[in-house]
Formats: C-alpha cells, structure tokens, sequence
C-alpha cells in the first residue's frame, strides 16, 4: 500500500507542476473571467454613436412612417432623409457619413418598394430589420387600401393562446425544462472534455514511461496493478484539483457580481433555481465516467510503446465519448426517446446520457439504480480485465496500434503469474 501512495503522489505532483496543466489552467481561468464579465467587456467595445441611415423617398410618403417605426424599435439607429441625388446618397456612403441609404419608392399598386445600399452587405442584421419594418409598412397600407378594418386585422393576426399544461404532477413545466436544459448542457460539455482530456493524460503518460524504458524499473519496484491504479487515481485527483479551482474562482466572480445576473443568462440558464440533487448526480456520474474511461485509456497505452501510437488506440476511446455526448445533446430537446432511453442504461454511455434524463425528466429511482449498478459492474469488471492487460501491455515493446495486442497482453499477464 506504501508504493500505492508513492506512486500516486509522484504522479499527482508530477503533472501539477507540468507546463500544461499550468497553462491549461490559466487559459480556462481566463474563459471563466470573460465569462462572468462578457457583459462589461461588450459594453467596452460597443460603440455609443447611432448608426445614421439615410434615405431618399421618391413617394414624400414613407418616411416620417419608416422613421417612427424604427424610432419605436431601435435606440441606436437614426433615420436621416437625404436631399441629394442617388449618386450623391451612394457617395456618402462610400466616404462613411452614412451607414447605409434607402431608397424608397411606391410601385404601380401603391405599395413600398425600397433599395437598400451599404459598403458591406455581408452583415444582413440591417438588411433584414428594414425588410421587415418596410414589410409591416406594406401590410399596413396594404389593409387600408382594401378597406379592411385595421383592428380587425390585427386581431387576425395576433398569435393565438396557446398553453402547454402536463397532466402528470410530477412532469417538470416548459420554463424548469429550459432551465435544466442550459444546466445540463454546461455539465455535459465539461464531463466530455475532462473525460478525453484526462483519459488522454493516462494513455499518454503510460506510453511516455514505456518509450523512456522507465516502466521497467516501476514494475520490478511495484506490481503493474498497483502502478496502474495509483496513476488513475493520481491522474484524478489532477482533474479535481483543476475543476474544484475553476469553481471556486467561478463561484466567487458571480457572488462579487451577484446583483448583475439577476434576470440574466445565469438564471436564464438555471444556476438560480436548480435542485441539489444535480449537482449530486453529476458528481457522481462524473467520477464514475472518469473511473471507466480512465481504466479503459491506462489498459490501452499500456498496448503501446510510443506516444505517437497513443492516439491511435484512443480512437476507439473517443468515439464511443462522442455518441454518448451526442446522443445526450439530442437528448435534450427530445429526453423521452426510446433509443435516449435504452441508451442511458450502456455502461459506457451512461455517465452522460441517464445524467441528462435525470436533468431533463423525473426519472425512477430504479432506473437510476439499475443505470448506476450496471456502470460500477462495468468498472469492476473492466478494472480487472485492464489490470491483467497493463500487467502484460507493458512489458510489451515495439510497434502496436492494434486492439489485437490485448491478446497477446493477456498472454503475457498469465506467464508472469506462472
């Protein structure tokens, strides 16, 4: 047990101390910062003047209209009506007096028809928001002509009352399913990466060892079941030690700017209101999605002697992250699927799938359990089988990118046991 806690600690300290947890660290302390300050940092950068749009109307009949409607809908643009020609409106736009010129004139049946002229039509936010005050414009002189009563029409087009009511007590109301669903995708996206970032670190670390003949000197020290469960968990409590930091940090940035986020996207995304219970889960699910991809990634660089072969073997690793994480993000507009369902009881899909039925829905008890017992039977059973493969995986040397070589590690296993 001594070389268990040796072995743990020097890996622990090892990668702390790495130039890439270093500068991973900081660069996602930097994220979080300009996260919690997006707000500030927009502000700093938006521009105070209005955009002036000037426009030349042909029919004397459209502007004062237009003006108003944009006045009523937008703070930070201007209508300003140009006197000059259409040339001369082009030019000063070219020489940036004008964000843009309107040209706007009535065709045969007396309705609005506008040109619309800027330096860059790449950016179509303008565009389109004078299309659909000019559209409104249209509709409305459109009814006068006809004769239709235009509170009449307004009543035809106002959107109709529609309410979603659940019948079962316990289904979650459309407002706390939004508000799961920006929870849930915010922890989903973190156990994806800490599960290939930190999978990739064993596989890697393993192979690096190997390469530098330093694996022999560690197994004839240790048993290589030892070596190997002492990385995993040194390994894990890097993680830890990195995402415990990035809360703390995160959580002391929100308090100091509290009062901002009332109402905001922090409470639009549910961190105002979520049940404890989540946070729970989601612990739990990410130690234990850690555990069977972190067993997995130390099994399969133990296959390799090279770190170049490494992300190879991870291949099939990754994929099998990625469908889960996947399938949980289809999962969120469409929690009840069968295949999301029958999906979050796979041992290797779990840690993320039934997390977000969970977030998403008022799962059973049982089917928590069910998912949570076939998961720990997983790592049971794979930390055996992967224990007896890193056994013989790393007294093997020698070009292999192969899923065959578990064989031949087994062998291996079995002959120095004998």
């Amino acid at each position: 047990m001594n070389k268990f806690w040796i072995i743990m600690s020097h890996t622990y300290m090892t990668k702390l101390k790495a130039k890439s947890f270093i500068i991973s660290t900081a660069i996602a302390f930097l994220f979080i910062i300009g996260l919690v300050n997006f707000q500030s940092i927009i502000d700093i950068f938006s521009s105070d003047t209005t955009e002036k749009i000037a426009v030349i109307d042909e029919s004397d009949a459209l502007t004062e209209t237009l003006s108003m409607s944009v006045e009523a809908t937008n703070e930070d643009m201007e209508i300003v009506p140009f006197d000059g020609t259409e040339e001369d409106g082009k030019q000063a736009v070219q020489d940036e007096e004008f964000e843009a010129l309107i040209v706007l004139s009535l065709n045969e049946n007396q309705l609005p028809e506008a040109t619309y002229y800027a330096n860059n039509i790449s950016d179509t936010s303008n565009q389109m928001f004078f299309e659909q005050q000019l559209q409104q414009i249209k509709v409305a002189i459109a009814t006068q002509q006809s004769g239709i009563d235009a509170q009449a029409f307004a009543e035809i087009n106002e959107p109709i009352a529609f309410d979603s009511v659940a019948l079962d007590e316990t289904a979650k109301t459309s407002e706390e399913l939004n508000q799961a669903r920006g929870i849930v995708y915010i922890m989903l996206f973190v156990l994806y990466m800490a599960v290939l970032s930190y999978g990739q670190m064993i596989m890697t670390d393993v192979a690096n060892e190997k390469s530098s003949r330093v694996m022999e000197i560690l197994v004839s020290s240790a048993p290589a079941i030892t070596h190997m469960f002492a990385k995993i968990v040194g390994i894990a409590l890097v993680g830890l030690t990195q995402i415990v930091s990035l809360i703390l940090v995160a959580y002391f940035l929100i308090q100091s700017k509290q009062d901002e986020f009332i109402g905001g996207m922090f409470e639009y995304l549910g961190f105002g209101d979520i049940s404890p219970s989540i946070y729970i889960y989601a612990i739990v699910f990410f130690l234990l999605g850690y555990l069977l991809y972190a067993t997995l990634a130390a099994m399969l660089g133990s296959l390799v002697s090279r770190v170049e072969d490494a992300g190879q073997m991870m291949m099939p690793m990754i994929f099998l992250v990625m469908i889960a994480f996947f399938i949980a993000i289809f999962g969120l507009n469409a929690p009840t699927a069968s295949f999301v369902t029958v999906t979050s009881f796979i041992p290797f899909f779990a840690p993320m799938i039934m997390f977000m039925r969970i977030g998403m829905l008022d799962v059973p008890l049982w089917e928590v359990g069910l998912s949570l017992g076939l998961l720990v039977g997983t790592i049971i059973l794979l930390a055996v089988i992967g224990a007896r493969v890193y056994k013989g995986g790393v007294l093997m040397y020698g070009r292999s990118s192969s899923l065959k070589d578990i064989k031949k590690a087994l062998a291996l296993s079995k002959r120095e046991k004998s």
